[in-house]
């Protein structure tokens, strides 16, 4: 069957790899639709410390159920369309015994510890599917990246009487945009690209601010009548970043990180206290989120078309990568169709 492969830091290409066996308890799918995520970017740029090497990247997977394994527990039958839920826990360590299996110690991600499914055909255990009927391919395989930022707008605790400025309008921040708003709060979007603030709108943020043209404390100050918004969720990554959020978050307020630094961040740590901040971090996502996100695309409340840049069939997959590495502000989202 075909496969994409990241041979090494900077080298992509279409491989040949042998028919999956399917094992007895789990369910062999049909790969229709892969999204490529920044994690896949990191792990071809050689930047993601969690990859090694060679890689099948995919997590973000629209598939169809061909066959179920003779000792698989399951409700899905064969012809189904389901995603997967890409994350696998060890049950034993500390957050496990608490509930969070998404922050395990031990986690492993399809596509970054383990190989992902950007594949022909794919085995997955029963307990990770998800079906419906009423999403496409391209829909459930656009559920995983937006349920990342519905999981932040969890540990915010956003609620409707909440402003959220979310910062980063790319893949995840927009999830985090889209979610915010699906519960009823009013989102402020903060990008340096017009365009992508655009996007933010068109995913359900009331107000933009382009931080490289705007004086953000003054635009943030006068949009909140000098409070500063109640939550503050960075999705960029970017040391400054991280500042801003917790200098412009209101007394009393939430800042949530899903970004990750790529180099050390020093804080004035006087806001933290004197303002009594809840500062929590979110990676990956519940069961929960993805019933969330499923619900809110079966409502058609989401603008697929902003999110989806290009689609490519698996032949293009290793150029489409290599393009988008050399110019990443371009690109929101690559769905590859198989």
């Amino acid at each position: 069957m075909k496969a994409i492969e990241i041979t090494t830091p900077g080298e992509i290409c279409l491989s040949e790899r042998p028919d999956v066996t399917l094992d007895s308890d789990k369910v062999l799918l049909k790969v229709d639709r892969i999204g490529y995520c920044g994690s896949d970017l990191a792990a071809f740029r050689g930047i993601n410390p969690l990859v090694s090497y060679p890689r099948v990247p995919g997590h973000e997977i629209g598939a169809t159920v061909l066959e179920i394994g003779s000792d698989a527990k399951t409700d899905v039958q064969p012809g189904d369309r389901v995603l997967v839920i890409p994350y696998a826990n060890c049950g034993e360590c500390a957050a496990c015994h608490v509930g969070r299996p998404n922050c395990c110690a031990k986690n492993d991600t399809l596509g970054v510890q383990v190989d992902g499914a950007l594949c022909e055909y794919f085995q997955a255990p029963p307990e990770k599917l998800i079906s419906s009927s009423k999403l496409s391919h391209a829909q459930l395989a656009l559920v995983e990246p937006l349920t990342v930022g519905f999981h932040a707008v969890a540990r915010s605790q956003v609620t409707a009487n909440d402003t959220v400025a979310v910062f980063g309008c790319g893949a995840i921040g927009l999830g985090v945009i889209s979610g915010a708003a699906y519960e009823g709060a009013r989102v402020i979007a903060i990008d340096i690209d017009d365009r992508k603030l655009q996007k933010g709108k068109a995913c359900g943020a009331a107000e933009v601010v382009n931080s490289m043209n705007d004086d953000l404390h003054e635009r943030l100050q006068a949009l909140t009548d000098g409070h500063g918004p109640n939550v503050c969720v960075e999705a960029v990554g970017l040391p400054a970043c991280y500042r801003a959020a917790v200098e412009e978050v209101a007394q009393a307020g939430r800042v949530t990180y899903i970004g990750w630094s790529k180099s050390e961040v020093e804080y004035n740590t006087t806001p933290f206290v004197f303002k009594e901040l809840d500062i929590r971090g979110s990676r990956n996502a519940q069961p929960a989120d993805f019933a969330k996100v499923v619900g809110m695309l079966e409502g058609e409340k989401f603008p697929m078309s902003e999110v989806i840049t290009r689609t490519v069939s698996i032949d293009d997959a290793p150029s489409a990568m290599v393009e988008w590495a050399q110019d990443p502000g371009k690109i929101t989202k690559i769905h590859i169709e198989l």
